[in-house]
């Protein structure tokens, strides 16, 4: 992730709603919108977090990993397993390796 985009006061904000839209969704459907971000997947939204965690102090990063933990919870329980081979790119980020409906 870039520096600036860190930098960005509703970075946590923006990732958290992607989520919240994504999970009202039935079923394993689990993406956004096409005329709400295009191209923006909610794994994306999952590599921000990861990233803003690294940065916060840790009383802050305390509060945000709760909120991670309940997220990685429910993404998990709506997605399954990818089998194949995971890229060196993706290593440590599970959450790219899910099976989910598009």
């Amino acid at each position: 992730m870039e520096d600036e985009r860190l930098s960005r006061p509703d970075l946590v904000a923006d990732a958290l709603s992607r989520f919240e839209r994504a999970f009202g969704q039935p079923g394993r459907f689990l993406n956004a919108p096409e005329v709400w971000q295009p191209g923006l997947e909610i794994e994306d939204a999952r590599d921000d977090l990861e990233e803003v965690m690294r940065h916060l102090p840790r009383g802050a990063r305390i509060d945000l990993g709760r909120l991670i933990t309940r997220i990685d919870a429910e993404f998990e329980r709506r997605t399954l397993p990818d089998p194949g081979r995971q890229p060196e790119c993706t290593a440590g980020c599970w959450w790219w390796w899910r099976i989910r409906e598009r």
